[in-house]
């Protein structure tokens, strides 16, 4: 065999002799230009090319949060979608997707190669990384130590949008007091301090305040307008309703009393609707604990809205503001299908969140409206060869329509988490997958390592942008750097620590 490096020289000397014209012609036609896939390859090159960078400043930027959304994800989540439409899943492509530029983000917390949700989105939200657990404050701070709060707030995008004339506002599927929509508004030495009786005494002694209290008690400069979620519980009193406050404070009361006329607390997708043309202010708790799964939505989900009802209703209320706005749109239960090991949980939840951001892009103008994708960690699902072309995403793994067998003689799926409750016990043996039923929705996919919550990974993942100053968006980066390019397509000054 003859070694590449010694075919390289040789190769490149031919290159650079000019071939005459006479040659050229002589070559005889490819069958490349009736090819499929070069004749897309060609129609994706005259799309890049007509792309002209938006050098402007951003009225509204909008950033989507898939919570654990991992490329695998990502392209699993393509696949399902296109198999679920009847169209050919491997070519098709989400709604973020199609957006013209694109990166990959380094998650790596302050303190861990892999990150939690709340060091995530303060890198996102800050620009500062910091240790797992921590939300709105710096490395320095410590988790669960409440003394450590002091001196070491920094501003969130959310805030500084608030500060400079702007509107803002968080919608997810999870409470709006979970990590990522916390990363908004809160600052706290523990992200589980949702409510104050998820905090131990000295906590609230030492003068930290639960995440509910924070976004209800922020400034009247500096308070959300539009918060969209589940989590009703952490914020009414024990004894009424669902509540588990242990301090005996109606927060959605004293919500509307701070904000006044033209306010709205809704619980329900037909009040939500319903809310008067002039509200410029939206409380909506939809549930007690999280939304339910877009898969329960027949049983659990009436009278919830969807993440798509909700990010569009947030812009009608969010654009009444004439200097624009920031809004964060989460889709929390990816993450949460991937910790339970089911991945037609995580994959219809990718789907949901696509259709979320396709419903936005058709409301808003890209001339003056940054739209940012991306997730603030990875989980560590993985797609595993050869399932034929078409075959199910969420089937077994296969060749020319047999599964392939593993050294053990059983199948396997396409789809495996590297940890998670489908993980061997003890000495149990593995599972044949061909005897079970991969495509019921609380169907278990098989791990390397068992543990009761899939843990997350830490490889790069995606960031998908357009609109204003979205260039800037390209090559690798540090997720706190996408702060940084959501705040100068704002046009703000640097934001200073408290």
């Amino acid at each position: 065999m003859i070694r590449s490096f010694v075919l390289a020289p040789v190769l490149a000397f031919v290159a650079s002799v000019a071939v005459p014209a006479m040659v050229l012609a002589q070559v005889p036609a490819s069958a490349s230009a009736n090819d499929p896939y070069y004749k897309a390859g060609e129609a994706a090159l005259a799309r890049q090319i007509a792309v002209v960078p938006n050098t402007g400043k951003a009225k509204n930027v909008i950033l989507f949060l898939g919570d654990g959304m991992g490329i695998s994800t990502v392209t699993a989540g393509r696949i399902y979608d296109g198999q679920q439409k009847g169209v050919d899943g491997e070519s098709n492509s989400l709604a973020f997707e199609k957006l013209s530029y694109s990166a990959l983000s380094k998650t790596y917390s302050h303190d861990t190669q892999v990150t939690d949700s709340a060091a995530g989105i303060t890198a996102i939200m800050t620009g500062v990384k910091t240790r797992n657990k921590i939300i709105g404050l710096t490395g320095a701070a410590i988790g669960e130590k409440c003394e450590t709060e002091k001196g070491h707030s920094v501003e969130t995008l959310a805030e500084l949008a608030k500060a400079n004339g702007r509107a803002a506002g968080v919608v997810t599927t999870t409470r709006v007091t979970h990590a990522t929509p916390a990363g908004a508004y809160a600052h706290t030495a523990y992200r589980d301090w949702e409510g104050d009786s998820d905090m131990p005494v000295e906590a609230i002694q030492g003068g930290c305040k639960d995440i509910a209290r924070q976004l209800i008690e922020a400034p009247d400069a500096l308070r959300l307008d539009v918060v969209m979620g589940g989590g009703r519980s952490r914020f009414l009193p024990d004894g009424k309703e669902v509540g588990k406050r242990a301090d005996g404070r109606d927060l959605t009361a004293e919500w509307l009393k701070a904000e006044g006329a033209n306010s709205s607390y809704v619980t329900t997708v037909d009040q939500l609707k319903a809310i008067p043309a002039d509200t410029r202010h939206v409380l909506g708790l939809f549930a007690p604990e999280h939304l339910p799964y877009e898969v329960e939505r027949p049983v659990l989900g009436q009278g919830v809205p969807t993440l798509a009802q909700m990010a569009t209703s947030a812009i009608d209320v969010l654009s009444k503001n004439p200097n624009g706005y920031f809004l964060l749109v989460e889709g929390g239960k990816i993450d949460m299908g991937s910790h339970l090991g089911n991945a037609k949980r995580t994959l219809t939840e990718t789907v949901e969140f696509s259709k979320a951001i396709e419903a936005v892009l058709a409301k808003v103008d890209l001339k003056d409206t940054l739209v940012v994708v991306t997730a603030d960690h990875s989980h560590g699902l993985v797609i595993s060869g050869y399932a034929a072309r078409n075959a199910p995403i969420l089937g077994l793994a296969g060749n020319e329509g047999e599964p392939i067998l593993a050294g053990d003689g059983k199948a396997y799926t396409t789809l495996m988490f590297a940890t998670g409750p489908g993980g061997p016990e003890g000495a149990d043996t593995r599972r044949d997958p061909a005897k079970e039923d991969v495509d019921d929705i609380d169907y278990h996919q098989q791990a390397v390592a068992n543990l009761p919550s899939a843990a997350h990974s830490g490889e790069d993942v995606g960031v998908f942008a357009d609109g204003p100053q979205a260039f800037l968006l390209r090559g690798v980066v540090e997720e706190s750097y996408i702060f940084q390019v959501m705040r100068h397509a704002f046009g703000f000054d640097a934001p200073k620590k408290r």
